[in-house]
């Protein structure tokens, strides 16, 4: 079954949407929700706009889909700049923030994020965003997004196509064991993907399905030439 593709007029309204379906799948969460969180412009803004909510956050356990090998406070590390966006303005506490130790190297950051997602379990919610090239997280197209039964949980990168060349990234499997998938796709930069990914080519995207349901949350000017 494929995702469940939601055509937004403008991004102000897919942000809407996307806080909306945090809510509910907080709601819909028992004591714990697991959330994977992304990095790119579109999901900052919908951690912004959750640090004014009134969220549970004493049962949040936060985890990432992907991170960049540079210093912990590094603006372009993606723990970074959500910490600044959400996680610094709100109470999770400390020890439910897994954060990849990165500044370790792809290949040790990988092995020790592994062991801290051995005990996660399915996670209630996975937010991903879409590359001009397909890719998600840090999944990139031509290479082994681990998709497959055997695949690690976490996944060394090393001389990714965009800087930095050395990252880490869920594998397609792992992110795939979510009860709701929700990808962010916003921009005129994204008609490419987008296109490709609906006429059902392999993009690194299509890879990930989940337990209930994938939702796409797309403005107009990623789906339509016009816009």
């Amino acid at each position: 079954m494929g995702p469940d593709w939601q055509v937004h007029p403008d991004r102000d309204s897919l942000l809407k949407s996307a806080l909306d379906i945090v809510r509910r799948c907080e709601a819909a969460s028992g004591s714990i929700f697991s959330i994977v969180l992304a990095g790119g412009q579109t999901p900052l803004d919908l951690y912004r706009m959750l640090a004014e909510e009134p969220m549970r956050w004493e049962k949040w356990h936060v985890y990432f889909g992907d991170e960049r090998c540079l210093p912990p406070e590094h603006p372009e590390r993606n723990s970074f700049q959500a910490k600044r966006a959400l996680l610094d303005r709100v109470p999770i506490p400390a020890g439910q923030i897994f954060i990849p130790p990165a500044e370790l190297g792809a290949a040790e950051c990988a092995l020790r994020y592994g062991r801290q997602l051995q005990d996660a379990g399915c996670f209630d919610l996975v937010l991903l965003g879409l590359g001009e090239d397909g890719h998600t997280a840090s999944l990139f197209p031509g290479r082994d997004a681990g998709a497959g039964p055997d695949a690690a949980d976490v996944l060394p990168v090393q001389g990714a196509p965009k800087p930095p060349p050395e990252r880490i990234s869920l594998s397609a499997r792992r992110l795939s064991q979510a009860h709701t998938v929700l990808f962010l796709v916003s921009g005129a930069g994204k008609r490419d993907a987008v296109r490709r990914w609906q006429a059902g080519e392999e993009i690194p995207a299509s890879r990930i399905h989940a337990q209930r349901r994938v939702l796409v949350l797309a403005d107009r000017a990623a789906c339509h030439p016009e816009s």
